[in-house]
Order: structure tokens, then C-alpha cells, then sequence
């Protein structure tokens, strides 16, 4: 198993200037007039000193490059090209004209800069209204030069967090099944990169049958499905020191491992004598307890944040459909009765909706609900798609698609894809082979 190692803490120490937000997100609706941005490149400190590991002059522009495409990826943000800029970087930091700014009708200016002395990289940057011609917000980190790349989206997630007054998601990563060869016969590795597709890592060999990776809600410790010689075992993966060990062996069929909200159980659906039932495990002492018992299949459980209730899809009612029930297993209710079937229901981070996949007439739908089933959204329909996962800040939801492949199986392809709870800003994550069942982690900073 290769080691996955999570880069050097970072130290913040200046932090000023906080008030209201710049940009009103409507959630039904999404920003349809990006806020227009610039993002000035940060200029190098004269007395930096070479570094082994980074190019220094090309730092700061390559710092701003990141800023600004996790900016533009979120569709709320219009990144200004910097061929219309006309103030130096190093004067900008320092005081911007606000007037020059403002005729290329920049509504937010960024500016930074960086020091690199020995091993030690500084990154200061300060955030500007342009508008009220003030500083908003100023910051500044201390980490290690190969850092670099965290840097960018943990500055990316204080300047959104500051523009929205909603939490960022930039300093993140995504875990997956990277997929490959023939559809007949794909090998299914598990892999793990940063959100916006760089730093991919392979975490297993491909030797086994990987299904279904979740990320821990509380740290960096994943919990995924594998078949160990046709039987199915559940992992957990500590993906800082690369050690995993068993869970335990389930004969029969076991479904979609998933976290409690403190990390401290599992909660999955396991299938004996052909009927499938909730169970929960304390990972401390392994105690395993059933939640559902039914006659009926019971899966895909996923906790609300609070952990008092577990949403589930089950077929109880004849057709597949969505219920919530307390952590308990009592008081179950249907929550879906739209046309057509319901799966992998997913709670939302922040409490308020529960994401879903649905199937209609041949097609299939992401969409998202309000936790009592009212309020249904479908925001995209594709020929099969399936598995949403929450971004931390439960305002992006990324999922994967596959598409239609010919007779003899070829053109087959399996991508993963995010989009905007309004249903806004539809796009491919790119991934260095195919790819499915994504999880997205928390914010790494924290």
C-alpha cells in the first residue's frame, strides 16, 4: 500500500478586517451575473532566496493561476484577464488605484506576495473592495515551498468564504474509483486527488474489486468495500499514514459503507438469506447493530449532520423509494412518492437537503430535496448516472456519469462530473482515467 502523506500544517497568523459579504447567492437560482474579479499575480519579495523545490519567480503567478480557476469553476465568479491590468503587483499590494481598477469594472481585487527563505514559504495576500475603495480582508500563512499548491486554496476558501459569507471548498480533496481497460473486464483502483483534479495518488493496486470509497466527516480515515477473493470485506484507510486494516468480513453481500457524523461508527446495508437490512458498527469495540429489520431490501443509509436521522432508499412500498427514520431505526417514513424510483440518498452537510438519484422513463436524474421529500429539484438527466456526494460546504454536488457504449462494449467511459445545487454549472472534473463513486472530503485546513 502506497503511503499518502498530508503536506505540512499551515501556520496562519494575521488575520483583520472582517464585515459584510460582497456577493447574495440565491439558491434556487444560482449567481447569474458573476461577479466580475481580479486577481493581481503575487509579486516576489527581493530578498527571497532560491529553493530547490519551486521556481520562485514563476510562484506567484502560478499561486494567482489556481486562485483564479477555482474561482472561475464555481460559476458565481468572472476572473478578469490580466492583460486589462494596469497597476504593478507590487504597488497594487501595497495600495491599489482604485479608479484604474474599477474602469475594468473589477468589483474585488486580490493581491499578495511571497517570501522564500530557506524553507520556509510565506504568503501574504489582501482582499479589496473596489467598490467602497477599502481593504476587506488580510492573511498571511507560513508553510514549506512545496506547499504552494495548498496555499492557493486555502487563500481561495477565505476570500469566498468573505465574498459569499458561505465556507469554502477549494482545500479539499475527492476520492474515487479510477477505472480502466475493456468495460468486460475494468480494473478499479482506488485514487484520491485534490478538487480541482491535480495530485493524483493510487491507493490500491487493482488486484481487488474496489466499490463505493467514503470519506469520514470528522478526518482523513475512508471507509470502502472490496471483494478479497469474491468474498466482501469493508476497509478502513488512513489515508495520512497509508495503513488500513479490516473492518470485518461480511458473508453475503454487504453495500455501501458510510460514516457516522463523528466518525466514530459505520453504517452500511448487509444482505443474508436474500433480504437486505441497516447496520451500524462501533469501530471502537466493533459492537454490530441492526437498525431495520424488514422484510423488504434496506440500503443506502447516509446520516443526517446531527445524527439523529438516517435517510434510506427501500422497496417496502413496492417500488424503490426514499425513507428517513431516526438513528434508532424508529419512526419510518416515506419521504419520495414522485414518479419513478429513488436511490443513494445522500444528507446534505449543512442539514437542509438530501441529494438523490432518480430513475424515469429510461433516464437518470440528480436531483435534491428538502429532508421531508417537498421542495424536488432535478438538476441534471443523463443516459446513467448515480452516487452524489456533498461538498463540505453542501453547495456543489459531484457525481459521475457514464456514457453509452456500442455493441461490442466499446466507447464505454465512466467521468466525473459536478454541478451547483441550482442546477447551475454543470462540468467535468478531470481525472487521469475513468472514474466513479466519488466521495468528497472536508476542508483539510480545519
Amino acid at each position: 500500500m502506497k503511503k499518502i502523506i498530508i503536506a505540512t500544517p499551515i501556520l496562519l497568523f494575521l488575520s483583520i478586517n472582517i464585515c459584510n459579504a460582497l456577493i447574495k447567492v440565491d439558491i434556487t437560482r444560482g449567481n447569474l451575473d458573476p461577479l466580475p474579479i481580479a486577481v493581481s499575480p503575487l509579486h516576489v519579495d527581493p530578498s527571497s532566496t532560491d529553493h530547490k523545490d519551486v521556481k520562485i519567480k514563476q510562484l506567484g503567478e502560478d499561486i494567482s493561476k489556481i486562485i483564479e480557476k477555482n474561482f472561475k469553476s464555481t460559476g458565481l465568479f468572472n476572473p478578469l484577464k490580466k492583460d486589462a491590468f494596469v497597476q504593478k503587483p507590487d504597488i497594487a499590494h501595497l495600495k491599489p488605484r482604485f479608479e484604474d481598477w474599477r474602469l475594468i469594472k473589477a468589483q474585488a481585487l486580490i493581491t499578495g506576495k511571497i517570501l522564500v527563505q530557506n524553507d520556509k514559504l510565506k504568503v501574504e495576500f489582501r482582499l479589496w473592495d473596489l467598490a467602497a475603495s477599502k481593504e476587506m480582508r488580510a492573511l498571511a500563512f507560513t508553510t514549506t515551498p512545496s506547499n504552494w499548491r495548498r496555499v492557493a486554496h486555502i487563500i481561495s476558501d477565505k476570500i469566498y468564504e468573505r465574498l459569499t459569507g458561505e465556507e469554502g471548498y477549494f482545500d479539499t480533496r475527492i476520492i474515487y474509483v479510477a477505472e480502466s481497460g475493456p468495460k468486460d473486464k475494468r480494473k478499479k483502483q482506488l485514487a484520491i486527488m485534490d478538487q480541482d483534479g491535480a495530485n493524483t495518488k493510487y491507493l490500491t493496486l487493482g488486484n481487488e474489486l474496489v466499490l463505493t470509497p467514503r470519506f469520514n466527516p470528522a478526518n482523513q480515515l475512508v471507509t470502502y468495500l472490496s471483494y478479497f477473493r469474491n468474498l466482501p470485506r469493508v476497509y478502513l484507510l488512513d489515508i495520512e499514514t497509508g495503513i488500513q486494516e479490516v473492518v470485518g468480513n461480511f458473508p453475503g453481500m454487504t453495500f455501501a459503507p458510510r460514516f457516522s457524523p463523528d466518525g466514530k461508527k459505520i453504517i452500511m446495508s448487509f444482505a443474508k438469506d436474500g433480504n437486505s437490512d441497516i447496520y451500524t458498527m462501533d469501530l471502537e469495540n466493533r459492537v454490530v447493530e441492526r437498525i431495520t429489520d424488514h422484510s423488504s431490501i434496506d440500503t443506502s443509509p447516509s446520516y443526517s449532520p446531527d445524527g439523529k436521522y438516517i435517510c434510506f432508499n427501500s422497496d417496502r412500498s413496492g417500488l424503490q423509494q426514499i425513507y428517513v427514520m431516526k438513528s434508532d431505526g424508529t419512526n419510518v417514513k416515506r419521504i419520495t412518492f414522485g414518479d419513478g424510483l429513488y436511490g443513494t440518498p445522500v444528507w446534505s452537510p449543512r442539514g437542509d437537503l438530501i441529494a438523490f438519484t432518480k430513475v424515469r422513463k429510461g433516464k437518470f436524474y440528480i436531483g435534491v430535496m428538502r429532508t421531508d421529500g417537498t421542495g424536488e429539484r432535478l438538476l441534471t438527466e443523463n443516459f446513467y448516472q448515480e452516487a452524489p456526494s456533498w461538498s463540505p460546504n453542501g453547495r456543489v454536488l459531484v457525481f459521475y456519469r457514464e456514457t453509452k457504449s456500442g455493441s461490442q462494449g466499446e466507447g464505454f467511459s465512466a467521468k466525473l462530473w459536478s454541478i451547483d445545487i441550482t442546477g447551475y454549472n454543470e462540468r467535468k472534473i478531470k481525472t487521469e482515467t475513468d472514474a466513479s463513486d466519488p466521495s468528497w472530503s472536508s476542508i483539510l485546513s480545519k
